[in-house]
């Protein structure tokens, strides 16, 4: 084999780049150029733009121009394998340094080092592993603070941290403080203009969310997750959109709990849907079977808990429902990455979002300015809307299944901030507002029916349509505590269902 410099091999089958990953490679070579070491630098590039390839072939060429080692590091094993896989197909000879691995009496042998960063810095900290020449170090999922020790051990190197998403996943530690500079790749309108990602039909189901507490971490807790999602009006509210929108799609479904994964497992499984569940509790040889499973059944499900938003690739993927709410930028853009992969004949896919993650962040596609969110994450967090603002603009649609119940009713829709404006410019009490909602659903009720028993059946189910106005009303006056809601929510339904009576 000829050797053209130490630590590579004669690439066999050469890696085609594409143009903009080439862009980007050069962009990042000007920098490194213009600061050898002691430099941090970081790129972001969407998840499916290629940034393993891109980061491959910059290793290949560092060896060769600088004749210096380079380390990768990773936060989890999966990528520590995928990550040495392409360094092998781009000729880089490489070695991973996971737990096994308690000394290196080979480093000269390689000229690249792989590393999970919990098992590097344990042999760093005990003194057991010294990496010599190490000019180069490359962080992947570069948003994650895990890396942030590590720094102190390499402050002589140049540092490159690779991200989709260059938000600190501590918004108390912004990255702005351990790097220098951003450069951003293509966008992911533009990858998917050149045909690079597939586009996205996204559908958004309103969701209450104001029940969901905030951990410590910034975003919602397990525990209140679970207690939302876990219940049954969530989980049919889920079935129903799958069985609306991705029926007989190959899906990846993703919750905060297992509780909650392992309920929609069942609801699922018991409707006669093809479904798998996994989570960090799943042996490695059931995951194994699970996903391949999943990519050889053409309507597979799996529901699942965090562990496929990276180290994981599956193009076939169709279609990907967020079952949960998140205030985490990042977990949205690779939650919804997982299924933008293009394949032959796959152009588009399909997002089911029923935590509101859409009216959060906006489209997935839409631009965002990632040096102003580098610069400035504060200000970013601080122009989030928050779950109250964002029920304010719900706008309650009647199912089409309930609308054909009330089938003899012209207009079923109510504008509760309209009629609001009108009772004031009037001087009348804000309750008339409820009282005209009110009229409305009994004549609702009484034109559908034949006698008082289908009256009262019909009233039961105007539940959510009650439930939704009630809260309009709330926000109109000022007042939307969640007992006060609850109580004005009952009080409606008892005085309803004794019009209805007097109305026979």
């Amino acid at each position: 084999m000829k050797v053209e410099t130490f630590g590579l091999e004669e690439k066999k089958n050469d890696k085609t780049l594409y143009a903009y990953q080439q862009v980007d490679i050069d962009k990042i070579f000007n920098v490194i150029d213009n600061h050898p070491s002691k430099y941090n630098l970081l790129y972001q590039l969407p998840t499916g733009g290629g940034k393993t390839v891109i980061f491959s072939q910059i290793v290949r060429e560092y060896i060769q121009r600088f004749n210096k080692k380079v380390l990768i590091l990773t936060h989890r094993i999966e990528l520590c394998r995928q990550t040495s896989n392409m360094l092998s197909e781009f000729g880089v000879l490489n070695k991973i340094i996971n737990s096994k691995v308690k000394d290196l009496p080979d480093q000269e042998d390689y000229m690249c080092f792989v590393a999970m960063v919990e098992t590097l810095n344990n042999r760093l900290h005990d003194e057991k592993l010294e990496i010599e020449n190490i000019g180069l170090v490359i962080i992947d999922e570069a948003h994650y603070n895990s890396f942030r020790k590590l720094f102190k051990f390499f402050e002589k190197s140049f540092i490159l941290g690779v991200t989709a998403t260059p938000l600190s996943s501590n918004i108390k530690l912004p990255m702005k403080d351990n790097y220098r500079e951003l450069i951003v790749g293509d966008s992911i309108s533009s990858l998917i203009q050149k045909g690079f990602l597939a586009n996205v039909n996204v559908y958004s189901y309103d969701v209450g969310l104001q029940s969901l507490k905030v951990g410590i971490n910034g975003d919602y807790t397990v525990k209140s997750s679970e207690e939302l999602y876990s219940n049954l009006s969530m989980q049919e509210k889920l079935l129903g959109a799958y069985m609306e929108k991705s029926l007989n799609k190959k899906t990846l479904i993703f919750n905060n709990g297992i509780n909650t994964s392992k309920e929609v497992y069942e609801t699922f499984r018991n409707a006669g849907i093809p479904i798998r569940h996994l989570d960090n509790t799943t042996s490695k040889q059931d995951r194994k079977q699970i996903l391949k499973w999943f990519k050889h059944t053409p309507d597979a499900i799996v529901t699942s808990v965090s562990i496929l938003t990276t180290g994981f690739d599956e193009p076939s993927v169709e279609t990907i429902i967020l079952n949960r709410a998140t205030k985490s930028l990042t977990l949205y853009f690779q939650m919804i990455g997982r299924g933008s992969r293009v394949l032959p004949g796959k152009s588009e896919f399909t997002v089911i979002d029923l935590g509101n993650n859409m009216a959060r962040f906006g489209h997935w596609n839409a631009p965002v300015d990632w040096k102003q969110l580098f610069r400035s994450p504060d200000f970013y967090f601080e122009s989030l809307l928050s779950d109250e603002e964002i029920e304010r603009e719900f706008k309650y649609v009647m199912p089409p299944d309930l609308r054909k119940q009330f089938s003899k009713t012209t207009d079923v829709s109510f504008d509760v901030e309209k009629a609001y404006d009108l009772v004031i410019k009037k001087g009348l009490k804000s309750k008339t507002v409820l009282e005209w909602s009110m009229d409305q659903h009994v004549n609702m009720c009484v034109e559908n029916s034949e006698d008082v028993f289908d009256a009262r059946l019909l009233a039961k189910e105007l539940k959510d349509d009650i439930s939704s106005r009630i809260k309009q009303f709330s926000y109109c006056i000022s007042k939307s505590t969640k007992n006060y809601r609850e109580w004005l929510e009952e009080d409606y339904c008892r005085k309803l269902r004794l019009q209805i009576n007097k109305e026979f």
